[in-house]
């Protein structure tokens, strides 16, 4: 069988160990019912629907015929470390400065990541992002995390 895409070959074989992994991982946690769902529920229906978006993926990289294979390309450091920092930043910093610091960090540091970077589009998405993740994990989901730095009494 010849693989037709390199990048949706990749990407499926990715996506569906990755999506198993948290699958079988997820079988060591208790998981309850539709009604009451336990802690394993979540990670293993979202790791079966990433496993099976990755087989999707994979049929397409073996069925369809792409230009020239769609080769993979160089690896895009820039974009890779400047993000992945900023979500590993955004975890040391969430419990110490809060939601309402953190989450701007993060996007402003992720954002240099692109290609292009226009203030007023981060600074909107910033407030954005702030706001409807307050309002869906605090409000919402009732979550108790921080909202402010511990400095200021959050």
């Amino acid at each position: 069988m010849k693989i037709k895409s390199q990048r949706d070959f990749v990407s499926g074989v990715m996506f569906v160990a990755i999506g198993l992994g948290f699958a079988i991982g997820a079988t060591t946690y208790s998981f309850g019912t539709s009604a009451k769902p336990g802690p394993g529920y979540f990670p293993l229906l979202l790791g079966l629907i990433l496993a099976l978006l990755g087989a999707a993926v994979l049929f397409k990289a073996l069925t369809i015929e792409s230009d020239g294979g769609d080769p993979i390309g160089r690896i895009a450091w820039k974009p890779l470390l400047l993000i992945l920092g900023a979500v590993i930043l955004f975890g040391a910093l969430l419990p110490r400065l809060g939601m309402a610091i953190t989450v701007p960090i993060l996007i402003v540091i992720a954002s240099f990541g692109g290609d292009e970077f226009h203030w007023k589009g981060v600074l909107a998405t910033c407030v954005i992002l702030t706001v409807g993740s307050y309002l869906v994990f605090v409000k919402g989901l009732n979550l108790t995390i921080p909202m402010w730095p511990t400095f200021l009494g959050g």
